[in-house]
């Protein structure tokens, strides 16, 4: 289930949830129902994956990153797509009960936009890779992660916990997720450059090793400097500024991208992965506790 990309998933979720609670008062019942359905989001997108990469015979022996199940054989195919099945009736069920609960009904404009907003979701996390024409293929992944892991988590998340997307400055630190997001896609696309490039398309394959390393470069900075103008924007106070203390992780992490290849890259997959998730958790913070 790849279980170390979760805390990525939950960055934005996260962010949303405080920024709401910074001004709206938030059921315990929808935030935890909020987590879980992310949480099972990401598992459902891990696993379709897996499955597609390997039914295209993108996952080889020759893959530089961590192993998986139906790669070391301790999966089939099929117990792999009954397992999909499965996460996914659960991801919907625990979706709608989260609508459920934060609206109070199912029935209505926002709760039904939330449900296909929901759906749309799950067709994306499956989609990346499996299908005839998945646009993960196509070398669309870094869009679609910035739409659903950025703007989609942050402001999804705090429409569900406050009824209102709030004003548009929101935009910014979805924005800064999204890239963050990105990069860690990209981070995955440099290391399996070798393999993927007989069966994919990847932005990193487009680029080239050096401008791929730009591209990581300026999704870092980028992220950063739309926290930095939200801070500034919205925020009073040095608490809403907690989440500077992150900052030496994402230098280490691209100090690791410019000087590693190969499986060497792959320690700095879970480190952007966890210095996004500190991040949004400081950042969450400082600004809730601002608001008191």
């Amino acid at each position: 289930m790849r279980l170390r990309t979760l805390p990525l998933s939950l960055s934005g979720v996260v962010l949303g949830m405080a920024i709401a609670m910074s001004h709206h008062p938030v059921s315990v019942g929808t935030a935890v129902l909020l987590l879980a359905t992310t949480a099972l989001l990401q598992v459902l997108s891990n696993l379709s994956n897996e499955l597609g990469d390997t039914l295209h015979g993108t996952d080889t022996v020759e893959r530089q990153g961590i192993h998986y199940s139906i790669q070391d054989g301790e999966m089939t195919v099929g117990q792999m797509k009954t397992l999909i099945v499965a996460v996914a009736v659960a991801c919907a069920l625990c979706g709608t009960a989260m609508t459920g609960v934060s609206f109070g009904t199912l029935w209505g404009v926002e709760p039904v936009l939330l449900l296909l907003l929901g759906a749309a979701a799950m067709a994306a996390a499956v989609r990346y890779t499996l299908g005839r024409n998945p646009y993960g293929y196509r070398g669309l992944g870094d869009l679609f992660v910035f739409i659903f892991f950025g703007l989609v988590a942050v402001m999804g998340s705090h429409y569900v916990c406050a009824h209102t997307l709030g004003d548009w400055r929101i935009v910014l630190p979805a924005a800064a997720i999204g890239c963050f997001s990105v990069g860690v896609l990209n981070v995955n696309n440099i290391r399996d450059m070798p393999t993927d490039a007989a069966t994919r398309t990847t932005v990193a394959l487009r680029l080239g090793g050096h401008r791929a390393r730009v591209y990581q470069t300026a999704l870092v900075v980028c992220g950063w400097v739309l926290m930095a103008a939200y801070t500034l924007l919205a925020t009073q106070g040095w608490t809403p500024w907690l989440y500077v203390a992150a900052l030496p992780l994402y230098v280490l992490h691209l100090h690791g991208v410019w000087h590693r290849d190969g499986r060497a890259l792959d320690p700095m997959l879970p480190l952007l992965v966890m210095s996004t998730f500190l991040l949004a958790l400081l950042a969450g913070i400082g600004t809730f506790l601002s608001s008191l």
